[in-house]
């Protein structure tokens, strides 16, 4: 009788241990899944964010690393981001001396009669370069960017030709220009039309890779960009404002200043909707965001916070291999000759990368080139002995990076006398180091 009473008692006693011993293993199954992302729990989806544009890219300015990426190779209409090539053209010319930033330009028929954003330019004012550029820079003034690619090229035409062979050398593979301004063809004067028919259209990767080179080549663009009006005529009673309401020094009303933001370019068409190029700095890192077609004026800087937030919430610059730092396995390089068979040999530069702010202490993978045969005696400090090429990739992110630095030697080898390599010669001895 009892044993039948304590048959059934037994047999639920088993499950509960069973199912207990389930529910531990379901548990520590999810642990491990967490831990071994590496922190990466902690760095949203790029889906979580829910972006409200048509494409959109994070990178960081000094590597090109993407932190963000949505439909960034896709062809769209950039509107007036395009004026970032016109930029960088006319500012290149004075960098190599073609142009002077107080040359006076006679402003056209063509340009005087652009539609859209304007500095009201009448045919016959007369501007200096560097006028027309700040309006162009600041107010997407397309009167004074025409003016500067006539003044430059002879005609807009002429100029877009250098803006496609700009953009080929710059690698843009996803844009095509048809004028110097990214008004849409229609809204071109006829006459003044590209004789193949087409619209202006870049990728957001491209826009990000050409805000990149401007930055990258134009330093003081920020001196222009970061402008939060400009008065091209004294006698303007009113100034234009700039049209990146997220400049951190940004006044008027309704601003979304954004801390360490100081450009780069706005942009609306019909077609294009409502784009942004924007790029901030904070803490040693600069990153550029790009959105594409986001449905209003407001929502284009609401999406771009977003993005920049993405990047400087989880996502730093960080020094991974200091200058004068030894590659585990590869500490010396033979040297042929010399009083010493090898030499100690030492990263040249430092080596950064963007990392997970949640996973600091990851450490590259390296891999080491040095020169064939070695080094020949004497050998001064600071020969070039090779290279090393560091590969990062983060743990459960798609971003690889990869960095190359050259093997330096660490010190002097000066090469052995004639006695000593001869009698080398003759019994196949080396000195020890």
């Amino acid at each position: 009788m009892i044993f039948k009473i304590v048959k059934p008692l037994i047999a639920v006693i088993v499950v509960c241990i069973l199912a207990i011993n389930v529910l531990l293993l379901s548990v520590s199954a999810t642990n491990q899944g967490t831990l071994s992302s590496s922190g990466m729990s902690d760095i949203p989806t790029v889906e979580s964010l829910q972006l409200n544009v048509k494409s959109a890219i994070l990178i960081e300015q000094t590597t090109g690393v993407i932190l963000l990426s949505i439909n960034a190779d896709q062809s769209l209409a950039p509107a007036s981001m395009v004026k970032m090539m016109t930029e960088y053209i006319v500012a290149k010319k004075v960098r190599t001396g073609e142009l002077f930033w107080d040359d006076i330009v006679t402003v056209s028929n063509h340009a005087a009669r652009s539609v859209g954003s304007r500095a009201f330019l009448a045919e016959g004012d007369q501007h200096t370069v560097k006028e027309l550029y700040t309006a162009m820079a600041v107010g997407s003034a397309n009167d004074a960017a025409i003016a500067l690619s006539e003044h430059v090229s002879g005609t807009e035409q002429n100029f877009v030709t250098l803006m496609n062979e700009e953009a080929t050398r710059m690698g843009l593979t996803k844009t095509h220009f048809i004028n110097a301004t990214g008004l849409s063809l229609a809204d071109m004067p006829e006459g003044f039309r590209p004789d193949e028919r087409g619209e202006t259209l870049m990728s957001a990767k491209d826009v990000a890779t050409l805000a990149k080179n401007l930055i990258q080549d134009e330093p003081d663009y920020a001196d222009v960009t970061s402008l939060p009006f400009y008065k091209l005529n004294k006698s303007d009673k009113e100034p234009v404002v700039n049209s990146n309401r997220m400049l951190e020094n940004y006044q008027a009303t309704p601003s979304f200043a954004y801390e360490g933001l100081d450009g780069l370019k706005t942009g609306y068409t019909k077609s294009a909707g409502y784009c942004f190029t924007g790029t901030a700095k904070r803490d040693g890192m600069r990153l550029i965001s790009v959105v594409m077609g986001t449905p209003s004026m407001e929502s284009r800087f609401e999406e771009t916070a977003k993005v920049l937030d993405y990047g400087f919430n989880h996502f730093t610059m960080n020094q991974v291999i200091p200058a004068g730092s030894l590659v585990t396995g590869m500490e010396t390089s033979p040297v042929k000759d010399g009083k010493q068979k090898n030499v100690q040999i030492v990263t040249k530069d430092d080596v950064y990368f963007i990392v997970p702010k949640s996973a600091l202490s990851a450490q590259p993978i390296a891999t080491v080139h040095l020169a064939s045969g070695g080094l020949a005696a004497p050998v001064a400090a600071g020969t070039k002995a090779g290279t090393a090429t560091f590969t990062y990739e983060i743990e459960g992110h798609s971003i690889v990076q990869t960095r190359t630095v050259d093997l330096i030697t660490e010190r002097t080898v000066e090469k052995e006398n004639w006695f000593m390599l001869l009698l080398r010669s003759i019994v196949g001895w080396n000195r020890a180091e």
